[in-house]
Parts: C-alpha cells; sequence; structure tokens
C-alpha cells in the first residue's frame, strides 16, 4: 500500500523533464565537465516551485515601475522605449511551474552555463579566445509539475536582481492585446523535429522565440531590428529532439520518454565489443583493428581503424599513398584506388545524438565519428545555425561542418582471413 505521503518521501526517484545536451561535444567537455558547465544538463522536478507567470503590466515613469524593477524579490520584463517611456511587466510566483534557466553567465540565476562551441576543438583554450555570441541570460525553461510535464522556452533569462532588459535597439512591440514582446539580441532560435526524435525524423523549420515564448518566422538576419512574422499555429513547446540554438552554441532537447527509448551507453560499448570481436583487419598490413574503449576517445591509439572517406575502405595507419601533390591530405586507397581524405574513425559516444539503436556502420566526413545509418542520415539533412546568417550541417559529435556528396559514408571492413 502507498501512503498518501509517499509523493514527498525523500527516497522516491525525482521526476526528470527533460535533458539539454549541447552539440559538439562527445559525452563530455574537453577538458571534463564541473559543476553548472557540462555538455549535458538533466531538468529534474524542483523540491519547491520556482516558476513566474506575468501578471501588473506599469507604464513607466511611474513609481510603481521603479518600484517593480528595483525590487530584488519581484521578477520583471523592462521594455526601454524611448528614454521617456519604459513598460515593465511584472510576473508573479507560479506554484505549478518549474524556471530552469541558460546562458553563458556564471552567475546564480544560471542553471546551464554554455560557453561557445568551437568545431573539433580538444580542450577549452582553443575556445578562450572566442568573442561571444551566446547573451549571459540567453533562454529560460519553464516545465509543468503536473503530468505531462510540458516544456516551454522563452528568450532572455532573469538576472540577479530578477530583471530583463530590453534596451533600446532590442525589437520591441505591443501586442494586440495590449501586452508588451520582444526578441533578444541574437535571439533564441528553436527548430521541432517532424515525426518525434525517431528513425523517420526529419528536419523541421528553425523558427524565432520572443521574450512571451511566441514564435516568429526568422529576421533578415540573426540581429536585425525588424522582427518575423508571427506564426500563428505553432508553439513554443518543446518536443522530443527540438534544436536551440542560442548564437555559439546548439542544445539538443531530449524528453525523459525519449531517453528511455535511446540507447544507452552500455548498449554503445556492447556494439564497440561486438565489431572488435568481429577481428576486422587491414586489408593491406593484415593487423587486427579495434576501436578504443570509450573513454580514450582523443589518442589515435595504434590499432585504431582509419578510412578512406571517399570510398568507405577501413584500413589500419600507414603512411604510403600520399599524394604530394595535394598537400599530402589526400590519399590513394590501395583497395579500389580512390582518392580522397585519410582519417581515423571514433565512435559517437553520445547517445543522447542517436536516432536509433542500430550498429555503428557509417561515418561522418570528414571528421570520422562512427555511429548508425539513420543518425548520420537524420543529422547530414539538419541546417544547423553558423555564425550570424548561414546554415550548414554538422556533426553532432564534434561540430564540424559536414564535407562530400551527402556528409557521411558507409564503412568497408574486412574481416579476418582465417
Amino acid at each position: 500500500m502507498f501512503s498518501p505521503d509517499q509523493e514527498n518521501h525523500p527516497s522516491k526517484a525525482p521526476v526528470k523533464y527533460g535533458e539539454l545536451i549541447v552539440l559538439g561535444y562527445n559525452g563530455s567537455l574537453p577538458n571534463g565537465d564541473r559543476g553548472r558547465r557540462k555538455s549535458r544538463f538533466a531538468l529534474f522536478k524542483r523540491p519547491k516551485a520556482n516558476g513566474v507567470k506575468p501578471s501588473t503590466v506599469h507604464i513607466a515613469c511611474t513609481p510603481q515601475a521603479a518600484k517593480a524593477i528595483s525590487n530584488k524579490d519581484q521578477h520583471s520584463i523592462s521594455y526601454t522605449l524611448s528614454r521617456a517611456q519604459t513598460v515593465v511587466v511584472e510576473y508573479t510566483h507560479d506554484s505549478n511551474t518549474d524556471m530552469f534557466q541558460i546562458g553563458r553567465s556564471t552567475e546564480s540565476p544560471i542553471d546551464f552555463v554554455v560557453t561557445d562551441t568551437v568545431p573539433g576543438s580538444q580542450s577549452n583554450s582553443d575556445t578562450q579566445s572566442v568573442q561571444s555570441t551566446i547573451s549571459r541570460f540567453a533562454c529560460r525553461i519553464i516545465c509543468e509539475r503536473n503530468p505531462p510535464f510540458t516544456a516551454r522556452i522563452y528568450a532572455a533569462g532573469f538576472d540577479s536582481s530578477k530583471n530583463i532588459f530590453l534596451g533600446e535597439k532590442a525589437a520591441k512591440w505591443k501586442t494586440s492585446d495590449g501586452q508588451m514582446d520582444g526578441l533578444t539580441t541574437n535571439g533564441v532560435l528553436v527548430m521541432h523535429p517532424r515525426n518525434g526524435f525517431t528513425e523517420d525524423s526529419k528536419p523541421g523549420v528553425w523558427r524565432e522565440i520572443s521574450v512571451c515564448g511566441n514564435v516568429f518566422s526568422l529576421r533578415e538576419t540573426r540581429s536585425a531590428q525588424q522582427r518575423g512574422k508571427m506564426v500563428e499555429n505553432e508553439t513554443n513547446q518543446l518536443q522530443d529532439g527540438s534544436l536551440i540554438d542560442l548564437c555559439g552554441a546548439t542544445l539538443l532537447w531530449r524528453t525523459a520518454e525519449g531517453l528511455s527509448r535511446t540507447p544507452t551507453v552500455k548498449h554503445l560499448e556492447a556494439l564497440r565489443q561486438e565489431i572488435n570481436a568481429a577481428r576486422p583487419q587491414c586489408p593491406v598490413g593484415f593487423n587486427t583493428l579495434a576501436f578504443p574503449s570509450m573513454k580514450r576517445k582523443d589518442v589515435v591509439d595504434e590499432k585504431q581503424p582509419w578510412v578512406y572517406l571517399n570510398c568507405g575502405h577501413v584500413h589500419g595507419y600507414h603512411n604510403w599513398g600520399n599524394k604530394e601533390e595535394r598537400d599530402g591530405k589526400d590519399r590513394e586507397c590501395p583497395m579500389c584506388r580512390s582518392i580522397g581524405p585519410y582519417v581515423p574513425l571514433w565512435l559517437g559516444c553520445e547517445a543522447g545524438f542517436y536516432v536509433d539503436a542500430g550498429p555503428p556502420t557509417h561515418a561522418f566526413s570528414p571528421c570520422g565519428h562512427v555511429c548508425s545509418e539513420k543518425t548520420t542520415a537524420y543529422w547530414s539533412q539538419i541546417p544547423l545555425p553558423h555564425g550570424t546568417h548561414t546554415f550548414h550541417a554538422a556533426c553532432p559529435f564534434c561540430a564540424h561542418q559536414l564535407a562530400g556528396e551527402q556528409g557521411y559514408i558507409r564503412l568497408i571492413f574486412q574481416g579476418p582471413l582465417d
């Protein structure tokens, strides 16, 4: 029998709303995950609700407006329309929701600290020199505390004084029902996949989310003053596989239910051992190849498989076949004479990026990250925002822009000859 107070019993596993996984990291940050700075962040039901919802609107220059802004216990959003006029929207406690904030700032209101992703970077020193385009208080996610635990995303987060300020330059406007709304400088973009996050997924359309959670078509460029058109029939509700772009880092939202259907690290480890147990061989040196353990994912191992990216033939590392006239970067495959890049293969260790539990038969080009065929096919179709006005497909494990006709290749292993 359950006692009525079982709900609040500490031994009960907390409810997980979902997880945010940063694209470009294969299971952890280069120098390891630390505190609020990590490659994935789980959102759990809080012991006590901390959500907020809009309440009173003040037209500024009134004492109430000034009070709302200066009150450290009161959440508010200030829209500066001109030097003479500011509209302040007070927010009040909402006992039905939990709020999680994401941004570059390390101040305490930020639950998940996100820094700019540098494609293929192996250490944080590679990332420090970049002038960040991620907002310090980039966005907030509000989760319903009751089933079905709906999660919604809003642009901008509250700072240490519980304020959000939209300055004179930010795009902002009055809505038809007299409320205010606006966009942040570089914007928060969201893409919901079609058919969920499954082997049948297809990319959706990128949209921009406003401070109040409304959905708009993209601006001409990331920080243009003119907002896009409002998309009436779409919402800011996150679904399994939704992508959130903060202009410098892209996050994948996985629901708790979606994650329960995703392969585990254990499953990926079993697939690695299965490939290695088949003792694939280098067709030229006849030495046995083996994928290194998940822990050693930066150091090239002597048994590491390498691949010719134009044909997919898998070899052990060897020195011949250099095409001197082409910077030595391109090599000729001894099996089929096709000429192209020759790179080591790495297993994709971040299970949250997999759309199915299929065997690791395909590799992204040009980085050599290996995962299932459906997973490579899905990510190769997704245009990810890059910089302030371009989009391109990238490997989810290292954020390298994909190359070649389709961005990935089927691996051709040679089995043992005995």
